[in-house]
């Protein structure tokens, strides 16, 4: 049985985005509630706050050191040195009243893919995937979400996860390098809430396998890559949120918890809910893109549309 540590204790509403960052051998993490940007070293457990004006969705590492967030209002570069904001562009027809962006992650291509929810009922399909280049062009993936959730990607980049929490499905599709377009998306696996909690963030591994964290099961859910249960792991709280991959070998499975709707009573039994544990794997992770690197242009004086299709 793995065994679940404590890697930092928080009282986080709402624990979200993990990102390992392998160059400075810290992990970033979100409270989106808060809102703020944590960041936790693991060589001496150093502790950094940044806190953001709006609530937060998701965010990503991007050239030059900085992060590319996503907030209510639209998405923005963030310098953790220097604490300063610029705003890059607001997708399509978001933000709306009823909606906010909720899962985000850069793509293997060095695109920036977010998802929206809606934030009001938790029960309308008003949720869209986007993808976001460096320069701010933006184009509109899919519809039809009530909370799109679980984005990861293969170590090829060619294939594509990401999941319907409301709907408790997961979904693989093919993806586009070159035009970031999803191609023939389909079901992967349905979940029942009861045994597997409620699919929420995911991550891949080299294998092919995708953990994804059963939201208010308590458990994550090691998936095959023919959407087989093969694997799971109880943790301590109700409320995992999102697990990624990080250390030195990338065999950590890093993760975020949340409290938010939790009763007094719940949250007496699950003290630790909103904290950020960590458990050790066999198979290791597939590192996560930087928004802007590599496969993209980089610059702002090249402008291109996210159009075309897959030869």
């Amino acid at each position: 049985m793995a065994e679940v540590e404590l890697l930092i204790e928080s009282r986080a509403m709402l624990g979200e985005s993990p990102v390992w960052d392998a160059d400075q051998g810290c992990l970033y993490w979100a409270d989106l509630y808060a809102p703020s940007i944590e960041r936790y070293r693991l060589s001496d457990g150093q502790q950094q706050r940044w806190p953001m004006p709006e609530t937060l969705g998701a965010f990503g590492r991007s050239v030059e050191g900085r992060l590319i967030v996503a907030m209510r209002s639209g998405l923005y570069f963030f310098s953790p040195a220097n604490g300063e904001l610029e705003y890059l562009c607001c997708p399509s027809e978001e933000p709306r009243a009823e909606t906010r962006f909720n899962d985000g992650k850069v793509a293997p291509n060095g695109r920036f893919v977010i998802g929206s929810m809606d934030e009001v009922e938790r029960s309308r399909p008003l949720g869209s995937l986007y993808c976001v280049d460096i320069a701010g062009n933006s184009s509109h993936l899919k519809s039809g979400f009530i909370v799109a959730n679980g984005l990861a990607w293969s170590a090829d980049g060619r294939r594509m996860m990401f999941s319907d929490t409301r709907r408790d499905t997961l979904y693989t599709a093919d993806y586009c390098l070159e035009s970031g377009a999803i191609e023939s998306p389909r079901v992967f696996a349905v979940t029942d809430p009861a045994l597997h909690g409620r699919p929420d963030g995911g991550a891949f591994d080299m294998a092919g396998g995708y953990w994804s964290a059963g939201v208010f099961g308590g458990v994550l859910n090691y998936w095959d890559a023919e959407g087989r249960l093969a694997r799971q792991v109880r943790l301590p709280v109700p409320g995992p949120t999102m697990p990624c991959f990080g250390g030195a070998d990338m065999k950590t499975l890093f993760i975020t918890t949340l409290r938010k709707g939790m009763t007094p009573d719940e949250l007496k039994q699950a003290p630790l809910s909103g904290s950020v544990f960590a458990v050790e794997v066999d198979v290791p992770g597939v590192p996560i893109a930087v928004f802007g690197g590599a496969g993209t242009q980089a610059s702002s004086l090249h402008r291109k549309t996210l159009v075309g299709s897959c030869p």
